[in-house]
């Protein structure tokens, strides 16, 4: 009994004590129920506070950054993220896509002058991992880019992304710039101011580009060499606009360590001093030295010769190294273009005034090209004078001292016969014994046109160019292959062998670089001018349009084209100056026509002209398009007003050009409305007629 109560108890008190667990844990989680509930409340108001205050905040920004934007576009806002993609152009303008121009040409961008752009990269993720943001400038070149997307030029590419690990994301705003007054530029490396009319060629440059940005490089194309400018200072802002301005630049030395040489880089030479260098295969070093006109015309009188030595100090390798001249404004001569060059192997000179060609005072550029391996050289210009010339002649022996020497002689003389085997004239007291040790120690090279003396141990060195027939050393025809006859590739597409090529590159590339003869720049030539008359002046494709700006006549002061400045002067000024002196010579005397206008052309032995003496000495004139004759006293007049009215599109009356009073006036300042073809001496009535006749005509 006793037990069954024990156990009843115990079992009552356990389920008593699960009763109450149960009801501790479920007030328990009751709890932390409320507390989650709470800590969710808290951080969603949290959330949307901070939602409200970063909506408030990006509110605020763009407030901001519209103002901004209003007073960088003065007035006008613009602000967009585009994709940026290449494209291959030059300069600074960019390409963007139609709707950027519907949006701009709304708020009326287009009427206040050239639009300029802050371009600056966009991150997607602001990570510390990521460099900081470029920041450049630039103007527009059209609007044709595809939607979403912005056409960068590689100036500016470079520019923004350097790296090329970074997002080419940017950031378009419109801005306006101040034209710029002032530029402090630094070139990277040597060289740049070497180049002559460094600061047109700079203009040049700036041509194609509309703003500048502190921090920048501009690079500046030149003789196939890149030239990286940094842009240091700029005035009146960190950045301007370089179109229509006037703009001061500074270029400062370029902060090179010492040992250091590029590919664009000219050391100077001092005539005499040694300089040595290494090269390495397919580099070139390139050097300058000057003639002064002291040396110039000592070299014009053949009193002095100047010699550029080359020697190589490679030991046992077998580095080998071409050596080429050229004179400014060639400024890096290179396998295709050079005035002067030397292929030998081993020691290279070259005498600048070979071939009886005289130095003018200027600046000469050396390229020394390493054409197989590492080569050490040793480079020095000597200035040598007639005198020391001479007595190295007599040191080494030349020709003319052997050949007297062992009596031989090319020309017959009265005691002497001729060598069958060299070909010489002998003494006749010795031809014996000359012919018997020509025969035994020499031999006649029987190549066609090479009649070459050779000892019989040079033969097997005595070889010719199957292509060229021009006479080598058996080590130096390998070379001579490579160089000469191997297909060169031109940048244009043509593929020519080296003397093909070197022609081709200074006179018929499209892609030489000239001197413009009315900018004065070094531009492409380009291919052959449109116009008939342009190729016939030689001008190129640049000439040609460059030509056609017109600049007022320091005589006249009247607007004429560059291109016919030069006809202008002579057609009119010229013919000017002749009849004004041909009126003043024959004003004493005047012959009246017959129909009453008077004859200033009367000689002044003449006082009294019969009519049937003018009569034998009238001339017809025939016209040069339709050869149709005109005689009598007018006949020019008649010329004239046919060429007008059937030839010439000219607003001039037929009547009136008939009109012997109208043409032939008494005061030479009227009679200047004639003007002459320098080429047939017909007489038009103005240039525009002149041109329209040497067009159809010459």
């Amino acid at each position: 009994m006793d037990f069954e109560l024990r156990a009843a108890k115990e079992k009552l008190e356990r389920e008593q004590r699960e009763r109450k667990e149960k009801a501790r844990i479920k007030i328990e989680r009751e709890r932390k129920a409320r507390e989650e509930a709470r800590r969710q409340q808290e951080a969603l108001d949290a959330e949307r506070q901070a939602r409200r205050i970063e909506a408030t905040q990006a509110a605020l920004a763009e407030s901001q950054q519209e103002e901004q934007d209003l007073v960088a576009g003065n007035g006008i806002r613009f602000n967009t993220t585009l994709h940026a993609i290449h494209y291959q152009g030059y300069g600074d303008k960019i390409k963007l896509p139609p709707s950027s121009f519907d949006k701009l040409s709304t708020q009326g961008a287009i009427d206040k002058g050239p639009m300029f752009f802050e371009l600056s990269t966009v991150h997607q993720k602001e990570t510390a991992g990521f460099p900081e943001q470029k920041t450049t400038h630039s103007g527009v070149l059209e609007f044709t880019a595809t939607e979403g997307f912005a056409e960068i030029p590689p100036q500016v590419w470079q520019n923004l992304f350097p790296d090329n690990n970074q997002s080419p994301l940017i950031r378009v705003r419109y801005v306006r710039l101040p034209k710029g007054t002032y530029a402090k530029l630094q070139p990277e490396v040597l060289g740049f101011s070497d180049i002559p009319n460094h600061r047109a060629v700079l203009e040049t440059t700036l041509r194609q580009h509309a703003t500048l940005s502190e921090g920048d490089i501009l690079i500046v194309h030149h003789g196939g060499i890149d030239y990286r400018l940094r842009v240091l200072e700029l005035k009146p802002g960190s950045s301007i606009s370089v179109l229509e301005t006037d703009i001061e630049v500074d270029i400062i030395e370029p902060s090179v360590v010492a040992g250091t040489m590029s590919q664009g880089m000219l050391i100077p030479l001092v005539l005499g001093k040694l300089e040595m260098g290494i090269v390495e295969e397919g580099k070139y070093n390139y050097y300058k030295f000057s003639i002064d006109s002291k040396i110039a015309n000592a070299t014009a009188n053949r009193e002095m010769n100047i010699l550029v030595k080359l020697v190589l100090d490679n030991g046992d390798t077998l580095g080998d190294a071409d050596l080429y001249i050229s004179r400014h404004p060639l400024l890096f001569p290179t396998q295709h273009q050079y005035q002067w060059s030397s292929h030998d192997v081993g020691t290279k000179i070259v005498s600048l005034t070979e071939g009886g060609v005289s130095l003018a005072a200027d600046i000469y550029s050396i390229g020394v090209f390493g054409f197989r391996g590492t080569s050490k050289y040793k480079i020095i210009i000597e200035c040598q004078s007639s005198v020391q010339l001479e007595a190295m002649g007599q040191k080494l022996g030349t020709a003319s001292a052997i050949a007297a020497k062992s009596g031989a002689s090319s020309q017959p003389g009265a005691d002497s016969e001729q060598c069958q085997n060299c070909k010489q004239f002998i003494p006749t007291r010795t031809i014996a014994l000359h012919e018997a040790y020509c025969r035994r120690h020499n031999v006649v090279c029987q190549h066609k046109g090479c009649g070459a003396i050779l000892r019989r141990d040079e033969v097997g060195k005595h070889v010719h160019c199957l292509k060229c027939g021009r006479t080598f050393q058996q080590e130096e025809m390998e070379k001579h292959m490579k160089v000469f006859h191997e297909p060169l590739h031109c940048r244009c597409g043509e593929v020519l062998e080296k003397e093909k090529m070197v022609i081709h590159q200074s006179s018929v590339c499209p892609l030489r670089m000239i001197s413009c003869r009315f900018c004065g720049d070094m531009v492409q030539a380009g291919n052959a001018a449109d116009h008939a008359r342009d190729r016939i002046r030689g001008y190129s494709q640049h000439e040609s349009l460059c030509g056609c700006r017109t600049a007022p006549c320091d005589t006249c002061g009247r607007a004429v084209m560059l291109k016919e400045m030069d006809l202008h002067r002579v057609a009119v000024h010229e013919n000017q100056a002749s009849e004004n002196e041909e009126f003043t010579s024959s004003k004493s005397f005047m012959v009246p026509y017959s129909d009453g206008v008077e004859d200033h052309s009367a000689p002044l032995n003449s006082p009294q002209t019969s009519k049937s003496a003018q009569d034998e000495t009238v001339e017809s004139s025939e016209c040069p398009i339709c050869y149709q004759k005109f005689g009598g006293s007018d006949s020019d007049r008649q010329l004239n007003a046919h060429l007008d009215k059937d030839h010439f599109s000219n607003n001039m009356d037929a009547d009136s050009v008939s009109t012997p009073s109208s043409l032939m006036p008494e005061e030479p300042s009227l009679r200047r409305m004639l003007v002459s073809c320098p080429i047939c001496g017909i007489n038009v009535h103005s240039e525009r007629d002149l041109s329209q006749h040497i067009d159809l005509v010459h």
